[in-house]
This record gives C-alpha cells, sequence and structure tokens, in this order.
C-alpha cells in the first residue's frame, strides 16, 4: 500500500506520536510520500526509517497513492480538500488538536489505526462539497470546501449586508456580522458555535447561518443541496472576508459570488469501529452529566 503524510508545523510535544506513525508503517512495509514542507519541519527531529519519497501540493495524486493520511487536527484535514479535490484518494486524520470530528483518530489509537488501513479494514464516508465561484477567482482555483463558506466583516468594521438569493429569487438581507454556509459536515463546526443545527452528513442539504444578526427574529435555515445561492454584500468599508474553509481573501463590495454544490465528494476514511454516531457522542459529550461527577 501507497500513503502519503501530511501536516502543518507543530508542538515537539507530539513528536513521539509522529515517530509512532512512522514506526508502524515501515512495520507494515508501507511505500511512504511526505508533504515537502512537512519533510522539511521533521528533519532531524525523527527518524523516519524506510526509504520514502516527499510530494508537493501541486503535484497530481490520483494514481500515486492509495491513502492519504493527515497529522494534526480538522483545519490539517480541510487543507487536504484543495489537492485531493476531485481525485477519490480516501483521507485520514490522526488528531493532535482538540476536538477532531474530522481528524477522528486519538494519539493512543495509532497503531490500530495503522493496522486497520493497511489490511483495508474501513469504510468510505462520502462527503458533500461546496463549490463558490466569482467573476474575480477570488481562490484561484482552490474553490472547494468540506465545512464551509464563510461572508464576515472585517474585525474594524460595523456590521454588513449580505443579500442572498436562492435559484435567483432573494431569500434575505441578513444585516450581521457575516453568514455561514455549511455542508452537513460544517455543520458541527463553526456553523454549530453560532446556533445552527447539526445536519447528518447524507442529508442532502446547505445550511445557512448568520453570524450575531442585528435581527433576533433571523434564524439559521436548512436548504437542498441542489439550490444555487447567490450573494451580494453592502458595507461601510471599501471591503470584507469571504472564507472557504481555512482559505480567507479580502474582497471589495462590487464582486458577486455563487455557491453550490460540488460535482464531486470527498472520501474520508471511517474504521469499522467508528461511525459518524459515535463520533457524535463522543465529541460532544453526550450523556455524560456534569452533575455526577
Amino acid at each position: 500500500m501507497k500513503i502519503a503524510i501530511y501536516g502543518r508545523q507543530f508542538n515537539d510535544t507530539v513528536l513521539p506520536y509522529v515517530q509512532q506513525v512512522f514506526n508502524a508503517l515501515t512495520q507494515h512495509q508501507v511505500d511512504i510520500y511526505v508533504y515537502k514542507d512537512l519533510d522539511d519541519f521533521l528533519a532531524g527531529k525523527i527518524n523516519i526509517g524506510s526509504p520514502y519519497q516527499t510530494f508537493t501540493r501541486h503535484q497530481p495524486l490520483k494514481g500515486l497513492i492509495d491513502v492519504l493520511l493527515t497529522l494534526g487536527g480538522d483545519g490539517t484535514l480541510l487543507d487536504t480538500v484543495a489537492f485531493i479535490h476531485d481525485s477519490g484518494i480516501p483521507v485520514v486524520g490522526i488528531n493532535f488538536g482538540r476536538l477532531g470530528f474530522l481528524a477522528s483518530i486519538s494519539k493512543s489509537d495509532i497503531a490500530d489505526a495503522i493496522h486497520a488501513v493497511v489490511h483495508r479494514d474501513f469504510t468510505l464516508d462520502s462527503r458533500v462539497l461546496l463549490t463558490i465561484e466569482s467573476e474575480n477567482h477570488a481562490f484561484n482555483g482552490d474553490n472547494i470546501a468540506l465545512n464551509d463558506i464563510t461572508f464576515h466583516k472585517r474585525d474594524d468594521s460595523a456590521m454588513i449586508t449580505i443579500h442572498a438569493y436562492l435559484n435567483g429569487e432573494l431569500l434575505n438581507s441578513y444585516w450581521a456580522d457575516g453568514i455561514i454556509v455549511s455542508t452537513p459536515t460544517g455543520s458541527t463546526a463553526y456553523a454549530l458555535s453560532c446556533g445552527g443545527p447539526i445536519v447528518l452528513p447524507r442529508s442532502g442539504n446547505i445550511i445557512i447561518t448568520p453570524v450575531a444578526p442585528h435581527n433576533l427574529n433571523v434564524r439559521p435555515i436548512v436548504l437542498s443541496d441542489d439550490s444555487v445561492l447567490s450573494f451580494e454584500v453592502e458595507c461601510r468599508s471599501a471591503n470584507y472576508l469571504v472564507s472557504c474553509d481555512s482559505r480567507t481573501v479580502i474582497i471589495d463590495t462590487t464582486v458577486k459570488f455563487s455557491i453550490r454544490k460540488a460535482s464531486f465528494e470527498l472520501n474520508l476514511l471511517r474504521l469499522n469501529n467508528e461511525t459518524y454516531l459515535t463520533t457524535l457522542r463522543n465529541k460532544l459529550l453526550w450523556g455524560i452529566d456534569a452533575r455526577n461527577y
């Protein structure tokens, strides 16, 4: 099996777990590919062991690797959407972060998880993606989001007005700090902290959640994922922010955007002892009553 390793820079306290990852891969005689920036960061800090190759963000991976393994939190896994794109390569994450809805393998389960991956003891969990388009090509081709696309005011500006259209018809004008357009996957991310609903992954929906709306009767809304959404923004300042997962650009008010479901999906690799509902219960501590402690 050919497994690629992707990660950002991280705290040295997790280096023993990174070493454990490479030890397990070497033990199973896996062909290892390491992201070039990660390889540079790890140089002299760990012993990768067996011979390996490196890859870059812009290198085609389809046909080269079987699985992409991320080291970090959910944000690290979100990075991979831009270069996995429509290749269908399964992605699995080892969680060095906090909550870990997407990077769901804990540090204590590294050996067992890699054994399961190498022996193909897993299922694929296909997740819907969103694509954002504009005349100025704001994200330079990296316009695909697994979690959410967000319109937000600058830190030093007043609220913005976001005119949202559903299939060409005015849906609402949101006077707020911003709005979040999320997939069901992203419903447990930023949208959840702003009062949005939890939506199961294969439900066929797009969720719009306002961020600190001035009108308190403006609530989150759940739409069909065959919808086409269009947005125009007014603000007192000259520009505002648009985020596509972890990528953010500064936009002036003349730019109009459209958002729709992407034509392809991302395959998350799920170990067979793990389901979305078990992840939901464990990460949100459902069933645990603090009064018992």
